[in-house]
């Protein structure tokens, strides 16, 4: 039933399950417990009264309004969850350092537990010796171990999925823990291929193969999701303070309701953070799998040896950020002589 939901709303499955149903719940929350409160207002009461009747037919209207609206925004509600947009510089500052600490810790702390395993079966080479010394010795690190060691192999596991969310550049840190899972999967195409996303992501996506393109956009939807049911609760709060300072009686509500959306927020963040995994491994296949139809789109040869071929898309990624200067490019020795075939995005 659900392939036959998305093959119906075609592209438009993204729009509805990311940000139409997140602002139909939170536009419920807001008409069922706040609403009561709100109708001494004059701006809610002229509403009221234009919907009177046609309720159905205006909530259904308002949630898909506030959803597109969600949806053309989504650039700046996003900036403002990974620290980009409305952030002061300090507390920019101040965030990635914590990061930056963060990340170190977790880093020496799962090196330490492998090397730790290494000596108990043998001894250690003078370099590997020397740097478990050097984190036995390290009190941020020591006092994670006692609980590290008795952790599980699956526990172990999920504390390498913490780390692995942070880009491995130390100088792409973010603030936030939202901007640094989204962070690794735009600068991992680099890292391993000298492929830049934001210069070639549209041609990217013009000639992968469908299946993986699909997967991104799935993957992202569930991001979505969590981020729009985060900000529509915050805007649900919001209403929840002017209530409380409107004269009601379902104050108790009122109250009740904004508190339980505060302790949800965190929740809806920390699900968003750990849905990038998703979109992360999707980004990734869609790289791997996407780079040669790329490549013979743009009437490229994808060499035989790694180094040249991060060569060749360095040189791609420069000619598609730069005007052209004129002359012989070192992009030529990568030119084909044979016309891409038909249909190559799959």
């Amino acid at each position: 039933m659900t392939e036959i939901a998305k093959g119906v709303l075609g592209g438009a499955w993204g729009l509805v399950v990311g940000w139409i149903v997140p602002t139909t719940v939170n536009l419920a929350l807001l008409v069922v417990f706040l609403l009561p409160s709100l109708q001494g207002l004059p701006l809610i009461a002229r509403l009221a009264e234009l919907a009177q009747g046609r309720a159905a037919v205006a909530f259904l209207v308002g949630a898909l309004l506030l959803g597109l609206v969600s949806s053309a925004l989504q650039t700046p509600l996003y900036r403002i969850l990974t620290g980009y947009l409305l952030w002061p510089g300090s507390l920019y500052e101040s965030r990635v350092r914590w990061h930056s600490e963060r990340r170190g810790i977790l880093d020496d702390r799962l090196q330490r537990l492998r090397l730790e395993a290494r000596a108990a079966r043998r001894p250690l080479p003078p370099a590997a010796a020397a740097d478990m010394s050097r984190l036995r010795d390290e009190r941020r690190v020591a006092r994670h171990f006692a609980r590290d060691s008795r952790r599980s192999s699956p526990r172990r596991a999920l504390l390498q999925e913490h780390l692995d969310r942070y880009p491995r550049d130390p100088r792409q840190i973010s603030p936030t823990s939202l901007g640094n899972a989204i962070r690794r999967l735009e600068v991992e195409p680099y890292e391993r291929f000298r492929i830049d996303l934001t210069a070639l992501w549209d041609e990217l996506t013009a000639v992968a193969p469908e299946q993986a393109v699909r997967q991104v956009d799935t993957a992202r939807t569930s991001v979505n999701f969590f981020v729009c049911m985060l900000y529509g609760h915050v805007g649900v709060i919001l209403c929840a303070a002017v209530a409380a300072a409107s004269p009601g009686k379902d104050l108790l509500v009122v109250v009740t309701t904004a508190v339980s959306l505060c302790v949800l927020l965190p929740v809806w963040y920390r699900c968003a953070v750990t849905s990038t995994d998703a979109w992360h491994c999707a980004v990734r296949s869609l790289v791997n799998v996407g780079r040669k139809p790329l490549a013979a789109a743009l009437h490229l040869t994808l060499p035989s040896r790694l180094a040249d071929e991060r060569e060749m898309w360095d040189l791609v990624c420069h000619l598609s950020r730069s005007a052209y200067e004129g002359g012989p490019s070192p992009l030529d020795r990568f030119r084909s002589t044979v016309d891409p075939p038909s249909g190559s995005g799959g």
